[in-house]
């Protein structure tokens, strides 16, 4: 057996970000990344399409934590202790800097996640953190105050585990057999798969600010709606999909929603239309866009009101005024699945937060065994709170274990 003082589970951001705290602050540790691919920080490479969406400019712990579905409540005091601001001071000393973008996310300024991946194997070989990829772990047992770990190369004993391997069934399973209870796993982050006559052909139209609501579910979000080849994504609906991970994947992604593009009341809507109807009289309710909605949008949605492209504002009748206040406040589009947005796979699911101490993120039930990112089951929306959890748990985590040396 291979003596380690700690050994980290996962070449992933929350491994190397807890590696490289841990040997910072304790440089005599032999503290090894147990990978289990041929290379790690895959998700850090694909994140935010090459970018990598490192956090989100979020200053304050108690908005931070409404972006985390499941979480919020145990992220809350982690927050205090290492959030946004420490991310991009973490980052800026090792020489990264950070930009924020219109929407809150923010990137490294040479806008690639190679920037990231750089550092992190900088900052490992420059403080001995020893990193064995192609280390899949098979087995994980406790001897007294000993961890014993079986990899598909090695076996090892240590002092300290640190678990960062992000929603791995496998390693779930090794963490049940500790004792450990696990919330079962469902997709978080996906898009709506929607056939529908009037989204079928305007792929890439986006409403900039939509509301979007389940129905028969208290489930409802706002922001850009995109329309896609498959359906409908943007924020609008990888929120919903996130808070509503769970009953959504319990209606086997089959349900209907109600999308208003103008976030006005069917009244409300109604009066304006009549008064355009007023004052357009002579010209085609096909080719006078209104509300500020995408011309390709207003062309579908008033095709879908019993009219065609030569109609008349002065020919509307009453049932043709509220078919179009309809379809642009109250339209119902069936989903039928989901989709995986881009390459960010996140689940909804993992170690029982129940059993874990967030002062620490040691476990509860076996001493000197610790978590970090999404190995537990704290989700977020998509935005860089994902990776905000990692490098808090992975601090916090790198801290706790420093400090029982």
């Amino acid at each position: 057996m291979i003596e380690k003082d700690v050994i980290i589970i996962g070449g992933g951001a929350a491994g190397f970000f807890a590696a490289i705290n841990i040997a910072e602050r304790h440089p005599n540790l032999k503290i090894t990344i147990l990978e289990r691919g041929k290379e790690g920080l895959t998700k850090v490479k694909v994140s935010g399409g090459g970018r990598c969406n490192v956090t989100h400019a979020e200053f304050i712990p108690q908005d931070l934590i409404l972006n985390y579905p499941r979480g919020e409540k145990e992220l809350l005091g982690p927050f205090h202790q290492f959030m946004t601001g420490d991310t991009i001071e973490w980052f800026e000393k090792r020489g990264v800097a950070l930009k924020i973008e219109d929407d809150g996310r923010m990137f490294p300024v040479s806008n690639s996640s190679q920037t990231i991946i750089d550092c992190f194997l900088n900052e490992a070989d420059k403080y001995g953190v020893e990193i064995l990829y192609n280390h899949s772990v098979k087995a994980i047992g406790k001897k007294g105050q000993y961890f014993e770990i079986d990899t598909t190369k090695d076996a090892f004993i240590t002092d300290k585990i640190l678990v960062a391997t992000g929603s791995n069934p496998k390693v779930w399973n090794l963490l049940e057999n500790l004792g450990h209870t696990i919330s079962q796993p469902v997709p978080s982050l996906f898009t709506f798969n929607i056939k529908d006559e009037r989204i079928k052909n305007i792929p890439g139209v986006v409403a900039k600010n939509v509301e979007v609501k389940v129905l028969e579910t208290d489930l409802w979000s706002e922001g850009p709606l995109l329309i896609t080849h498959w359906g409908m994504s943007a924020p609008s609906i990888l929120k919903l999909s996130a808070f509503g991970a769970l009953e959504l994947a319990e209606r086997n992604y089959k349900f209907k929603i109600e999308v208003n593009f103008i976030k006005q009341s069917f009244e409300d809507c109604l009066d304006t239309l009549k008064a355009v109807k007023h004052d357009l009289a002579k010209k085609t309710v096909f080719k006078s866009t209104q509300f500020d909605i995408p011309k390709r949008l207003w062309h579908q949605l008033v095709l879908a009101s019993t009219m065609t492209s030569e109609t008349r504002w002065a020919d509307l009748n009453k049932q043709q005024l509220e078919n179009l206040a309809n379809q642009l406040t109250q339209a119902i589009f069936n989903v039928d699945g989901k989709s995986t947005f881009k390459e960010e796979f996140v689940t909804a699911g993992g170690v029982n937060l129940k059993e874990v101490n967030f002062k620490t993120f040691e476990s509860k039930k076996v001493d000197n065994l610790y978590f970090a990112g999404e190995v537990l089951n704290i989700d977020a929306i998509t935005g860089g709170f994902n990776f905000q959890n990692a490098w808090t748990g992975a601090y916090i985590a790198s801290k706790a274990i420093v400090n029982s040396q």
